[in-house]
């Protein structure tokens, strides 16, 4: 573990030049999105002291036997989404650097520190697959407006690896370590969330004027910590600030769907409202959906492998997208159930832009999500809705009930 003062560093890469000149807001993150993905890389940043922060760097092996020797991993800190990306600012990973090699897992460990002249401070980490030229992006806010702080501890698998994911099964447990703490608390939220409106429907839907709490008292750090509720945790270290670590639990078969009523309401993107309420109307709801596909699709097989397809999306929505709501019910997820993955991802401080590619320059469709403050995760995006999207939301859901979608 090496200590890095940012604005000191200067190092000459081979390899990564490609990087250079570019800025974070013109770095096409897509892959984070792909269903074709090798690896998935991640940032968890932990603050170790006021300007100071622990940069956990982890990378999920999604392809089989995945090699180290196949990728060159980087990354570098930036003071704004639009500051140029020289070589001299990005930072080689080597395997020396490479604290562990697991099954699921690489991990590199980075401590760094802030220049006090610097008002925002972002991390950016590369991961390019040396076969085949493919670039992996992955960014995270450090000193940000849209951070409060960055929490003083962090969540961990049992083989110690940063917990990475968007959720934890029910009855799962979390090993947590910090700085300066011997405990820790944890507040439960077993608030429901209606689903998203479409995104041509640009009246706000319903906001829930209370969001009740339930305070589960304290548990001791470095001892594993189960969740056994369905909801979601805001885990603190100190109950008068804003700081902490959201934990959203869910189902066992969780991102899987787990049973007929789960698929009724999955359904509701792609169904007209006639046909979702005798949906949720009907007794039997596994012979109420083999209706409905084989009704809709006009052939059996054709609504077998439309029904794969269809749930494959929402098992992808809700591995990506997952905050206090199943990624499936959040702005991105209905979009990329929808639509597919994106073939361009752009992030800026305060939006995330989608455009999906057709065969000319004019066919490109654009999905803009603002994001918006909230203490309990960094990642919280809502759509831009416009009446415009009207005329490609209707063409895309049309082939979808065709069976005419392939990603």
């Amino acid at each position: 573990m090496r200590i890095k003062i940012i604005s000191l560093v200067w190092v000459c890469l081979t390899g990564f030049s490609a990087f250079a000149q570019n800025n974070l807001q013109s770095l096409n993150q897509s892959l984070r999105y792909s269903r074709y993905s090798r690896i998935a890389p991640k940032v968890i940043p932990i603050k170790t002291g006021d300007r100071s922060f622990k940069l956990q760097m982890t990378v999920e092996k999604i392809e089989e036997d995945a090699s180290f020797e196949d990728y060159l991993f980087s990354y570098a800190i930036v003071g704004s989404f639009q500051e140029e990306i020289p070589d001299e600012l990005i930072i080689a990973l080597d395997e020396e650097t490479l604290v562990r090699d697991a099954d699921s897992h690489f991990y590199f460990e980075e401590e760094v520190e802030i220049s006090n002249d610097q008002e925002e401070a972002y991390v950016v980490f590369w991961a390019k697959d040396s076969r085949q030229g493919d670039e992996y992006v992955y960014h995270a806010d450090l000193i940000s407006p849209f951070v409060e702080n960055i929490p003083s501890f962090g969540a961990y698998y049992g083989n110690e690896i940063p917990f990475d994911q968007t959720y934890l099964n029910v009855e799962e447990s979390l090993l947590f370590k910090g700085y300066s703490v011997t405990n820790l608390h944890h507040f439960f939220y077993p608030q429901e969330f209606p689903l998203p409106l479409p995104p041509m429907e640009t009246k706000p839907g319903p906001v829930a004027r209370e969001i009740p709490v339930e305070y589960e008292g304290d548990f001791l750090i470095n001892v594993p910590q189960a969740f056994d509720r369905r909801g979601y945790y805001f885990i603190q270290a100190d109950t008068t600030s804003n700081s902490g670590l959201l934990v959203k639990t869910t189902g066992k078969s969780f991102p899987r769907v787990s049973s007929w009523e789960e698929m009724v309401q999955m359904v509701t993107y792609i169904s007209t409202r006639q046909e979702h309420e005798k949906l949720q109307e009907a007794e039997n709801k596994k012979l109420a959906l083999d209706e409905y596909w084989i009704r809709m699709t006009k052939d059996e097989d054709k609504a077998k492998e439309l029904i794969k397809e269809y749930f494959r999306q929402v098992e992808f929505a809700n591995i990506l997208f997952t905050d206090f709501k199943d990624g499936w019910a959040t702005d991105r997820g209905m979009v990329y159930i929808i639509m597919g993955p994106p073939q361009e991802v752009y992030f800026n401080l305060n939006r995330e832009t989608w455009n999906y590619l057709g065969n000319d320059p004019n066919s490109k469709i654009t999905f803009t999500f603002a994001r918006v403050k909230n203490i309990l995760t960094p990642n919280y995006y809502t759509l831009n809705r416009s009446r415009s999207y009207q005329p490609e939301w209707f063409r895309t859901i049309t082939a979808w009930r065709n069976g005419q979608m392939a990603f």
